[in-house]
């Protein structure tokens, strides 16, 4: 399993946060405790983190802003939501694809149980 004890680390801080706040806040209260929880642990992250798009070697004019890249080397989407959808799925797909990384984390808070897929482009 690639960049096991990393993935380790960030879901642990996810399951911190998810324990903490609990279901039912928007997403941007658990983008929020996360930096924080990230920032306690001594994680290296960048939140919101822009990717340009290539079409033939030309910049397209749209862009993807993942929600964080952890180490350097792992995407983290996070959500909450009632259940992930296969687009939530594309859309970390998309944005693995955008950075040229190889491991995505998808992460909801707005289940009981913090719920988690890893992605692997």
């Amino acid at each position: 399993m690639i960049y096991e004890d990393l993935t380790y680390q960030i879901i642990g801080c996810c399951m911190e946060v998810h324990k903490e706040l609990g279901k039912g806040f928007n997403e941007v209260v658990y983008k929020d405790a996360l930096e924080i929880e990230f920032q306690m642990n001594d994680i290296s992250y960048e939140r919101e983190k822009e990717y340009q798009i290539l079409y033939k070697g030309r910049k397209l004019p749209r862009k993807y802003n993942a929600d964080f890249v952890v180490f350097n080397k792992i995407i983290l989407e996070a959500k909450a939501i009632d259940k992930f959808s296969s687009g939530n799925l594309k859309q970390t797909l998309n944005y693995l694809a955008a950075s040229k990384m190889r491991l995505g984390l998808l992460v909801n808070f707005g289940e009981d149980s913090l719920n988690y897929k890893r992605v692997i482009l």
